[in-house]
Parts: structure tokens; C-alpha cells; sequence
């Protein structure tokens, strides 16, 4: 272990997953007002598998049942998450985006990345190649 690069290392994170956040609570805020970034990110999950049993994203995202219910609630009063019947199980649903919903996730997400490019605009190819692919490992170990 080198203990200076990993408190240096640990210290940027801090600063990044602060930014992240907030970066998050604005995209939320653009696909409705009263959207937490929590209930956010499970859009993007679903915009990225297609569907989903609640009690899978609960367990992808490390949260419980009841707190995964709230916001499903909170995503179908807005009308951006529907419920399916699963069809490997009477007894289970699956959630998927609505139209409305696909369409707000997909205008977010396109801000974002403009957002970021224009941040990174002086990033080599090779820089962004290499920084992705170094997060990638650390999100793998974490």
C-alpha cells in the first residue's frame, strides 16, 4: 500500500462524489422538479437494462425494499415508471420507463454528456480512454 497516494486518491473522490451528487441532484431536478436523485438513478438503471424487478434494483443499488417502494411511488405518480406482470412469475412485476419517462431520461442524459464534454473539451482521446478505464477498475473493486 502507499499510504500518501491513497490519501491523496481518497480526497479527490471526496471532491468528486460531492460534485457527482450535485451534478445529479441538477439532471434529476431537469426531468422534474420534485425528482430526488435517488429515484434519478433508478430511471437510468431502467433506461439501461429495460426493465427490472423491484427487489433487483434494491439489491443493485444496496438499498431496502421499503426505501426502493417510496421512490417507485414517487416515479409512478409522476408518471415516468410503469409496473408490468412478470412473465416468468404470476406473482411477481417488473417496472420499466413510461414514454414520458424514456423521453425525460434521454433529454437528461444528453445535458449531461454535453455538459461534460464541454468540461473535458481540452481531454486528449487518450486521457478520457484512460481515466474511464481506471474508474472502471475502481468501480469493479468497490
Amino acid at each position: 500500500m502507499h499510504p500518501e497516494a491513497a490519501d491523496h486518491l481518497e480526497r479527490e473522490l471526496a471532491v468528486l462524489l460531492r460534485r457527482s451528487r450535485a451534478i445529479s441532484r441538477e439532471t434529476a431536478r431537469t426531468v422534474h422538479p420534485d425528482l430526488e436523485p435517488e429515484a434519478y438513478s433508478l430511471l437510468v438503471r431502467l433506461d439501461d437494462v429495460g426493465d427490472a424487478r423491484p427487489s433487483d434494483l434494491a439489491a443493485f443499488f444496496g438499498i431496502g425494499k421499503p426505501t426502493l417502494s417510496r421512490q417507485v411511488q414517487l416515479l409512478e405518480s409522476l408518471g415516468l415508471v410503469e409496473r408490468a406482470a412478470d412473465p416468468t412469475d404470476g406473482r411477481a412485476v417488473r417496472l420499466r420507463m413510461s414514454a414520458l419517462g424514456a423521453e425525460k431520461v434521454e433529454a437528461a442524459r444528453a445535458a449531461r454528456r454535453e455538459r461534460l464534454y464541454a468540461r473535458l473539451q481540452d481531454w486528449s482521446e487518450e486521457d478520457m480512454t484512460q481515466l474511464a478505464t481506471l474508474v472502471a477498475r475502481l468501480n469493479s473493486q468497490l
